[in-house]
């Protein structure tokens, strides 16, 4: 979402950008509209769902650490984590994924899945006057580096000054962070193209 709302920043405030960093991030959303149906289907099946007022009927707790699960294992946290037993594994990631379970509130979840699917900077890419860091990493289901190619394009066509960074990491969505120092040379020349092109 960081990444989507520094292309909005970019496309809603043109002057007040002089560079953006999108990163693990694509500039229109991914998903289907039926996302958004798909995924109330799920919360509803609940029990405690009670069309969304959940809140004094002890939770939906189970329902959201599955959903946890799921949106861990696409970004990777498998292969970061140290243990070789699969078992082991597998109860770390429902650890992790049950203490963000504890903490969520499922409707901001659907909020966001909205927000997701419904967003598109993409269109807006004529206003934009600032510069563009784009990074993806190489192993990212979620912003495949097969994207990239394809939106430089649109941002080249519109005019866009637009660089591209691929993150050679095997930490698949979160490598922008864990393997931050892949990327962190062209970030710093980024910052300092943009310092130098400043009156």
């Amino acid at each position: 979402m960081g990444g989507r709302q520094a292309f909005q920043w970019a496309v809603t405030f043109p002057d007040f950008m002089d560079g953006i960093v999108a990163v693990a991030s694509s500039p229109k959303g991914l998903g289907r509209e039926t996302a958004v149906a798909d995924l109330l289907q799920r919360l509803a099946a609940d029990p405690n769902w009670h069309g969304g007022w959940y809140y004094d009927t002890g939770g939906i707790v189970p329902t959201l650490t599955t959903l946890r699960i799921e949106t861990l294992k696409r970004y990777g946290i498998e292969a970061l984590l140290t243990a070789s037993d699969p078992a082991i594994r597998e109860a770390r990631v429902r650890e992790l994924a049950a203490a963000w379970a504890r903490e969520f509130d499922a409707n901001s979840l659907v909020v966001l899945r909205k927000a997701s699917v419904r967003f598109d900077a993409q269109r807006d890419f004529g206003k934009i006057q600032a510069k563009v860091l784009y990074v993806l990493s190489r192993t990212d289901k979620l912003f495949p580096p097969s994207m990239g190619a394809r939106v430089m394009e649109r941002l080249r066509a519109a005019g866009v000054g637009a660089t591209y960074v691929e993150i050679d990491s095997d930490s698949g969505h979160l490598a922008s962070g864990r393997d931050a120092g892949n990327w962190a040379p062209a970030l710093q020349a980024f910052l300092e193209r943009l310092t130098r092109a400043k009156p």
